[in-house]
């Protein structure tokens, strides 16, 4: 039992949770509200990859009357293999079942369609691959194989993370949606509510060992609560469709106690749209004394203009950015009234960010005067009823970058809401979730860190901010080192100078393993244009000191933004074939350019020589289409772009001429051959940042073989220990400053004081600095930062 109820509608990810419900039940114990959450997204996938589903799925194709491809005759015709395969697999990539990895990998164990014609282009990787790794691969070559199968034969809008997305990214109306509402449902969304009712009703399914969801006779309430529930079942909607008024739509009255105040559902991309609305219509039917609302981030961008009352049948509520304090305010404006507390009469309730229906009209309700919580107020996330032993990972291409966003399980946290620069003039930095920047303090960060390992056991974290502010990265790298912490984790960046080949080097030895970050178009002409704040010298330097120091490198790449020419796109493509030649980068994702309503070309399009294609807004709006100036097709490059890229992260093609990817004509690429080879032949200027901290991470040293005159140091770190020699009284000095600096409880000195320490009994500090000796010293650990 519960007053709020969390949740994820299908699909998102399939290896761990999406962190919106965790983020809100954390926020919500604070308030000592009792919140529960589903993620309907996984709970769906293993059901419908279970045995007993998939036997349903191949019945059903064979009603549908229409003729199967050949690619769904062979699954069909080895449906046997499939049936008897399907839940060992789901048990493998769960990680129970990890000796199968042999079988799988055997290639000879699993029935093979279309997907697996992509291995002989993939053999080269699995000689890199191990057992598992190759084993996922393969098994989600299957699952996608099934996929395939669901989507022609049985629903067309199915995919693993996302559902009926096409219409999600179309619906500046109400109208498609609506009508696919009052339609019957599909046989995804029969599974989908079947597993949200045995979720609330435990005594009609197994899915969930206690009710999170209690309805009673309204008779059964306090008076007011009775006579909300009374008016809420008069004047429920009426749905036309399959749905309605059938047995799938249960009368309160047979319903035991009713405690959950509150449904809301966090709908974060446009491939959760259409589920969500589903559920909640189901929710409203079963439960009409429920009240239902959506947040997320395909609200917080999309729905920003919503004006169509018919939403609103659906949805009690839609909040805006931030749901901290819109929830509690909504929690406390839906809670049953007891007699002890009398409400008080108010014309609108006192609101934030929440639009509502009032007489019949939609309202955009921010009354309420109460400031938003900090993010040092929102508590720790909480991943408490989501069942994290059963995501599954899944391997979709062989590139070890690719595999982080669905391979193991992450915690997810935030260092800081907002981005710290906020000026990309592509990103909807209008917005509360680009524009509000509010970092966190690293010892905070490594305090909910460890309450997440203790809550979940596991200490992998994602970071899932816009864009780490490096200043922040460095302090908590520091203090994760400073607690002896042995962790993993990975973040989104902006390639921009402060990254330093030592700080990458700090990052790595407290457990960062890996960055992406956004090159977009790799013309300095245009990153100008973007305001990106970086050029592609500077990125070059930036991916290469991530990648000296042993951790990834994922590069956003952007085509047909405004104005750009064909000659760009090209010489674009140049610059990235020399950062993968080159070994900076070792992932990438090429995404054509879109324009988005709350972005600075969205808001000043004539700035940036487009002409945008308003429709009448009633639901979405946030992508617009638009035309270029230039009136180059721009979609005609993908391809070339996509498939030049595959090869270039598995280090092949190189000597290929760019006009090799396109079936057009291309003009040759401006940029000089050795471009990016050039940029990264640069002097260290560590000396110049005199307010940088001094850390040392190397073991601690020793002295071998004292002479008169001279100290022989033994270094140590985790891979190799080597000797350096100094004239005694340097060697002394820096014997004692390693000592000092490397110990953890002492407050950390700066460049300066180091120079000044040095300089008290020596006079040649820039000459010591760059010697043989201290380059060695250096590479073993003594780092400015």
């Amino acid at each position: 039992m519960s007053d709020i109820l969390l949740i994820t509608p299908p699909f998102t990810q399939l290896n761990t949770p999406y962190p919106a419900t965790a983020y809100l039940k954390g926020f919500l114990n604070t308030k000592n509200i009792a919140t529960e959450q589903i993620d309907l997204g996984i709970e769906v996938i293993l059901e419908l990859f279970s045995q007993k589903r998939m036997t349903e799925i191949f019945a059903r194709s064979q009603v549908q009357g229409k003729e199967l491809s050949s690619n769904a005759k062979r699954i069909f015709a080895l449906r046997e293999e499939y049936l008897a395969t399907v839940e060992p697999v789901i048990a493998f990539l769960q990680g129970k079942q990890p000796t199968l990895a042999r079988q799988i990998a055997s290639e000879n164990f699993l029935p093979q369609a279309s997907r697996f014609d992509q291995l002989s282009e993939l053999d080269y990787a699995f000689g890199t691959m191990g057992h598992q790794d190759k084993a996922k691969h393969l098994a989600t070559l299957y699952l996608e194989d099934l996929s395939d199968f669901i989507v022609e034969c049985v629903d067309p809008d199915f995919g693993f993370s996302r559902y009926a997305e096409r219409i999600g990214r179309s619906a500046n109306s109400f109208d498609e949606l609506y009508d696919k509402l009052q339609g019957p449902m599909t046989y995804v969304d029969e599974v989908t509510i079947e597993v949200l009712k045995a979720k609330l009703t435990p005594s009609e399914g197994n899915l969930s060992p206690t009710p999170l969801l209690q309805v009673s006779p309204p008779a059964q309430r306090t008076s007011e609560g009775s006579r909300e529930a009374k008016g809420a079942s008069e004047n429920a909607p009426h749905f036309k469709g399959s749905t309605s008024n059938t047995s799938n739509a249960r009368q309160p009255t047979e319903l035991p106690d009713y405690q959950t105040t509150l449904a809301c559902l966090s709908v974060p991309f446009p491939g959760n749209l259409y589920s969500a609305f589903r559920c909640a219509k189901w929710l409203k039917e079963t439960y009409p004394g429920i009240k239902t609302a959506m947040g997320g981030g395909f609200a917080n961008t999309e729905l920003r203009s919503v004006n169509d009352a018919r939403v609103f049948q659906f949805f009690d509520y839609i909040t805006l950015d931030d749901g901290e304090l819109p929830l509690e305010l909504l929690h406390e404006h839906c809670s049953p009234k007891t007699s002890a507390a009398p409400a008080v009469p108010r014309l609108k309730p006192l609101l934030k960010r929440t639009f509502h229906l009032e007489d019949g009209e939609v309202i955009y309700n921010d009354f309420s005067l109460r400031r938003d919580y900090r993010m040092h107020e929102t508590g720790t996330p909480d991943y408490t009823g989501l069942p994290l032993d059963r995501y599954i990972s899944v391997i979709e291409i062989a590139n070890p970058m690719h595999s982080l966003w669905s391979d193991g399980r992450w915690n997810k946290l935030t260092m800081a809401h907002g981005c710290y620069w906020g000026k990309c003039t592509f990103c909807d930095v209008s917005l509360d979730y680009i524009g509000n920047y509010q970092p966190v303090q690293a010892t905070l960060l490594v305090d909910r860190m460890e309450e997440l390992i203790a809550q979940t056991g596991e200490n992998g974290f994602h970071f899932v901010d816009e864009a780490a502010p490096p200043a922040l990265m460095r302090d908590l790298a520091l203090e994760i080192i400073r607690r002896k912490l042995r962790l993993t984790w990975w973040t989104n960046i902006r390639f921009e100078k402060s990254f330093t080949p030592d700080l990458c080097r700090l990052l790595q030895a407290s457990g960062c393993i890996a960055v992406s970050g956004g090159l977009e178009v790799a013309s300095d002409r245009l990153l100008e244009l973007i305001k990106k704040g970086v050029t592609v010298e500077q990125v070059a330097r930036v991916t290469a000191a991530f990648t000296d120091a042993g951790i990834m490198v994922h590069s956003y790449l952007m085509y047909g933004y405004p104005t750009q020419t064909v000659q760009e796109t090209v010489d674009s493509l140049e610059m990235v074939r020399q950062l993968f030649e080159a070994g900076t980068i070792q992932s990438g994702f090429w995404h054509q350019f879109a324009l988005t309503a709350h972005s600075p070309v969205g808001l000043e399009p004539e700035a940036y020589g487009i002409i945008p294609h308003h429709q009448p807004i009633g639901f979405a709006n946030n992508d617009v289409q638009f035309t270029d100036s230039t009136g180059i097709d721009h979609s005609r490059f993908s391809f070339g772009l996509k498939k030049s890229l595959f090869n270039y992260m598995h280090g092949m093609c190189f000597d290929y001429p760019l006009s090799e990817w396109f079936d057009f004509a291309v003009p040759k690429t401006t940029i000089s051959p050795d471009y990016i080879a050039a940029a990264l032949e640069y002097e260290d200027d560590s000396l110049s940042r005199k307010s940088a901290r001094i850390i040392w991470l190397g073991g601690e040293p020793e002295v071998t073989d004292p002479g008169a005159d001279q100290l022989e140091i033994r270094l140590f770190d985790r891979r190799d220990t080597d000797v350096v020699t100094f004239d005694e009284g340097r060697g002394a000095w820096l014997l004692s400053m390693l000592k000092r600096i490397g110990d953890r409880d002492q407050s950390l000195m700066t460049l300066a004081e180091l120079r000044i320490n040095y300089e008290a009994a020596f006079s040649d500090f820039e000459d010591f600095w760059y010697t043989e000796e201290m380059t060695l010293v250096r590479g073993y650990g003594l780092l400015v930062v």
